[in-house]
């Protein structure tokens, strides 16, 4: 059930950055989080535990097993599966979902489903997300007057602004 390595030399072989993230698994026996193909961005979580989601909203928090260490400066970001979505209207209901580096409990994944019609059943061991490693800024806020804001060709345009 555990994917592959990844090649680390040859042809197909991307050359980036490896960033290491301790994971505690908490179910030895479900994978770790892997990307299904070389230069992939997500890398797929999976579910512990089996969970129904009833048509038309049911949702579920399915837990993945797994404690993550996120090393300061980044941040998780859980996304849904396309698949999930295209045929079977399941996606992540607060997406992305944060994980941020000082997060230390079990990584869970918040599923619903937007099929008006079919139930949808997560089975445990199912891919139910895929998990973004991305460098994060902290930011430093600093009040200032209308005049401290530098100008924007956008300016207070807001939702639908740009047109259909």
């Amino acid at each position: 059930m555990i994917p592959p390595a990844r090649p680390e030399t040859g042809p197909a072989h991307y050359d980036r950055p490896m960033l290491p993230v301790p994971v505690h698994q908490l179910d030895p026996e479900l994978p770790l989080p892997a990307y299904a193909r070389e230069g992939d961005a997500g890398a797929d979580l999976h579910a512990r535990e089996g969970a129904l989601l009833r048509a038309g909203g049911g949702r579920a928090l399915v837990p993945t097993g797994l404690v993550l260490a996120i090393p300061p400066g980044h941040a998780g970001f859980v996304q849904p599966r396309s698949g999930l979505a295209l045929r079977h209207g399941v996606t992540c209901l607060n997406t992305p979902g944060l994980i941020d580096s000082g997060y230390r409990g079990e990584v869970a994944v918040l599923l619903v489903n937007t099929d008006p019609e079919c139930d949808y059943e997560v089975r445990r061991g199912d891919r139910i997300a895929q998990l973004v490693i991305q460098a994060v800024a902290e930011a430093d806020f600093r009040a200032v007057d209308e005049d401290g804001l530098a100008p924007a060709e956008r300016g207070t345009g807001g939702f639908g602004h740009s047109g259909r």
